[in-house]
């Protein structure tokens, strides 16, 4: 089980090792172990959320939201300094530079920006979107500028917003009225719920890669955080949409739904240097490999269940 660090108790860990170590036989610098300390990944992150409308909004969107998954995965669950370092390093060497993530005009930060972004996502009313994509991308945003206030300029938060909208309905049919989770304030039970269902999800979709399952990862956590932030509200207008989205996941895959090969069986996690040290330099995807971990050991956290951990330990190799 995975225990949260204040940003005292990680800026001390991360402060040992300013110096520069060698991982995988290239030295690594101190810009790449402070880029944390520095939350410049949120930066990052935001600028590509916020600029995502204008480029390809889905994937640029999820390139966003991965960069702040991957800085709240390595503080909140204090991953080793060669973990986050090489994790800081594949982003320099993908996204980090580009103009998805380049720097937008100074300007006076917009102090409603967390309301605005709230109230975009809940004027979808209960639509199941793109797999949940306006809360996913919604929380991280919100998330973003609370960590970083003086980033919630008004063109972020237009383009934060205009993201939101941007996401289109997606299998938005009524929900089994058996699906009915607790509520997303309740975190330790909405916690259990997701993983259970998450859990499931790898079963049934083995053989045809395991996008339901890492989404429900996604978009169930993206809900509780929400309401762990105390934005209960815009997490339960999206309630209807998550519960039509445990309908769809339970379904199962389709006669005509394409075979996706799965992964080869490894011992490593997220939470290891080694699983990070053996991607390959262009191994990023959309950002998959950063959101679904984060959300993953964040509600681990929350649920505090072994049993369930000790489930999905068995089978997470299918996802991660």
């Amino acid at each position: 089980m995975f225990r949260r660090l204040n940003r005292r108790e990680f800026t001390r860990s991360a402060a040992v090792v300013l110096g520069g170590f060698s991982l995988g036989g290239a030295t690594v610098v101190q810009d790449e172990v402070e880029s944390l300390t520095r939350n410049r990944l949120v930066e990052l992150g935001i600028n590509a959320l916020a600029r995502a409308p204008e480029m390809s909004y889905f994937a640029d969107g999820h390139r966003g939201a991965a960069l702040i998954s991957a800085h709240l995965m390595c503080v909140n669950n204090h991953f080793s300094d060669d973990a986050s370092s090489r994790i800081v390093e594949l982003f320099d060497r993908n996204w980090g530079s580009g103009k998805l993530c380049a720097p937008f005009p100074e300007g006076d930060p917009v102090q409603d920006a967390a309301e605005q972004v709230g109230k975009a996502l809940a004027d979808g009313m209960g639509t199941l979107r793109e797999v949940g994509h306006d809360a996913i991308f919604a929380m991280h945003a919100i998330k973003a500028f609370r960590i970083r206030p003086e980033l919630a300029t008004k063109e972020r938060v237009k383009g934060v917003c205009d993201l939101i909208g941007a996401i289109q309905p997606w299998r938005d049919n009524p929900p089994d009225e058996a699906v009915d989770p607790p509520l997303f304030s309740d975190e330790v039970a909405a916690s259990r719920y997701i993983l259970k269902e998450a859990s499931h999800a790898i079963d049934r979709f083995v053989g045809f890669g395991q996008g339901f399952a890492g989404h429900m990862l996604t978009f169930g956590q993206s809900l509780v955080e929400l309401a762990a932030m105390g934005d209960v509200e815009w997490a339960e207008s999206c309630r209807t949409a998550f519960r039509k989205y445990v309908t769809e996941t339970r379904k199962g895959p389709s006669p005509d739904d394409r075979k996706i090969k799965d992964h080869a069986f490894t011992k490593l996690r997220p939470n290891q240097a080694e699983y990070w040290q053996r991607r390959g330099e262009k191994t990023l995807g959309i950002g998959h490999v950063f959101k679904y971990p984060y959300a993953y050991y964040d509600l681990l956290a929350r649920a505090k269940d072994p049993e369930i951990e000790k489930e999905f330990e068995s089978k997470a190799w299918q996802l991660f």
